[in-house]
């Protein structure tokens, strides 16, 4: 029993496959996760955001065409090869970079990329509990003060305790929370159209728009891409703990694109009628007193479960990619050392909330690319069949060793990519080429991605045997979406 014990924690906190007995999120419980995941302070920001660039109906339009393009190819190129194979995405990316390309992209563009979002959430978090105390106390707390900082503080912490209990202490609040925040963005979705005309809400002028307005829509819908996209670090190990295909792919899009819309338009229409894009501070004039500090509240809360669940996620790609290095390190000790730097951060909680926009967008360049390289290699080249066993062999024992560790067509792949991104649109100097007002470039990232892989998988892999590529299908069946026991899967 001990031993059946940790094999399944290993499972939970590491990096084996789950078995079905394993699975604790149906359909239902993984629609609330991605709720609480989306109607986090980040969705009203990225409404507010937009509103800088649009009005409210090449806005709405910018998020529609956004974040269904950017949801739908990060849920193909995360959820559904973990919900497949019961394993977290980033051992299954080893079949796609290779075991040294993952441990590469863990700890740089991943490892920061979610470090920041853990840093905004945990300062989004003191935001808001800061003017939740300068409306109830009288307090004057500003937004950079060292008491959000605090605050910030609490939030990590908060986290960190939550994270600690595993998935199922996540379900249980997700299950609590984001029922009380779908009602919350719902009831102000009905006051803001309540109190605001539709005549002054068509008319209210973007808040800081550029001169040319084909530029600015495409640059809103470039932003709402890099937020469908920003979700691809953590949807693959969150799905891999559902029991079906279908609980898994339409609750995250239900989730991830559904309640991120109304979220996303709730802060849009907010920012243009009140004049400023923060959440936290639109949302106890729009609301009055006491349902502003309820939303706040709630808002707050929500993150702490985001953070949970983005943690969650990295840790376990840290924890493969690390090897012997972090195997042996306890799940409380590395999920607290990964909060050191969010936690860090909180003290300048100005530095990334600020810059909002060029956070998601450069984020948004790297994982587009990254997207593209996992479509073309799973569904294209290996057509959805992966040797479970090979994930986990060593060394050249492994179908996916390719050349020392390393997929060269993979990595160099996403590079070009990334490449063509900031060829078309540079998020650092606002510069753009005229092809990104038609195209965005995501979208083109996306596709230079794939097409780059399919063909330097071909000029360089396929002739010298490595990858795989062309072993039986019959070998590369899933063990852990099927009936066996326990011990069978492992």
């Amino acid at each position: 029993m001990a031993g059946h014990e940790d094999v399944s924690r290993e499972a939970t906190f590491g990096s084996l496959p789950v078995t079905r007995e394993e699975r604790v999120w149906n359909f239902a419980d993984f629609t609330w996760v991605n709720i609480g995941l989306a109607i986090a302070t980040w969705a009203f920001l990225v409404g507010g955001a937009t509103a800088s660039l649009v009005g409210f109906t090449d806005g709405l339009l910018a998020m529609l065409i956004g974040n269904a393009i950017g949801a739908g190819v990060m849920l193909l190129a995360s959820v559904v090869s973990s919900q497949r194979y019961g394993v977290e995405q980033y051992t299954l990316l080893r079949s796609a970079f290779g075991f040294g390309g993952v441990a590469v992209m863990v700890f740089t563009i991943v490892l920061f990329t979610e470090m920041g979002w853990s840093s905004l959430l945990s300062v989004m978090f003191g935001r808001a509990v800061s003017q939740v105390s300068n409306e109830s106390f009288g307090t004057d707390i500003g937004p950079n003060d060292l008491l959000v900082t605090l605050f910030a503080l609490v939030a990590i912490a908060g986290a960190w305790f939550i994270l600690a209990k595993g998935p199922l202490t996540i379900r249980f609040l997700n299950r609590i929370v984001a029922p009380g925040l779908a009602i919350l963005t719902v009831g102000m979705l009905v006051l803001l159209f309540t109190e605001t005309s539709w005549a002054q809400l068509m008319d209210a002028a973007p808040l800081a728009p550029f001169e040319d307005e084909s530029l600015n829509f495409a640059l809103a819908v470039e932003f709402n891409l890099g937020v469908g996209f920003s979700w691809w670090p953590v949807m693959g190990s969150l799905a891999r703990l559902t029991t079906t295909p279908r609980a898994a792919l339409w609750p995250a899009f239900i989730g991830l694109f559904g309640a991120t819309i109304v979220a996303q338009v709730v802060g849009m229409a907010a920012a243009l009628t009140l004049g400023d894009s923060d959440p936290t501070v639109w949302m106890i004039p729009l609301g009055g007193v006491w349902l502003g500090i309820a939303a706040l509240v709630f808002v707050a809360f929500a993150n702490l479960t985001s953070l949970a669940s983005i943690v969650y996620s990295t840790c376990l790609a840290l924890r493969q990619a690390g090897g012997n290095l972090l195997n042996g390190v306890r799940w409380e000790v590395l999920t607290g050392a990964f909060f050191v730097l969010p936690a860090i951060l909180a003290f300048f909680p100005g530095l990334l909330y600020d810059q909002f926009l060029l956070f998601v967008t450069w984020t948004g360049a790297f994982l587009a690319a990254i997207c593209g390289t996992v479509i073309a290699d799973y569904f294209v080249l290996r057509r959805q069949r992966l040797d479970l066993r090979g994930l986990y062999a060593h060394g050249s024992a492994s179908p996916y060793h390719f050349t020392g560790g390393f997929n060269i067509a993979g990595i160099v792949s996403t590079a070009l990519g990334a490449a063509a991104y900031i060829a078309l649109y540079n998020p650092q100097t606002l510069d753009t080429r005229p092809l990104f007002n038609w195209l965005t470039a995501s979208v083109p990232a996306v596709v230079v991605a794939g097409l780059a892989h399919l063909a330097l998988t071909a000029l360089l892999n396929k002739p010298r045997g490595h990858g795989g590529y062309d072993a039986p299908t019959d070998a590369s069946a899933p063990i852990a979406s099927t009936t066996a026991g326990p011990e069978e899967t492992r």
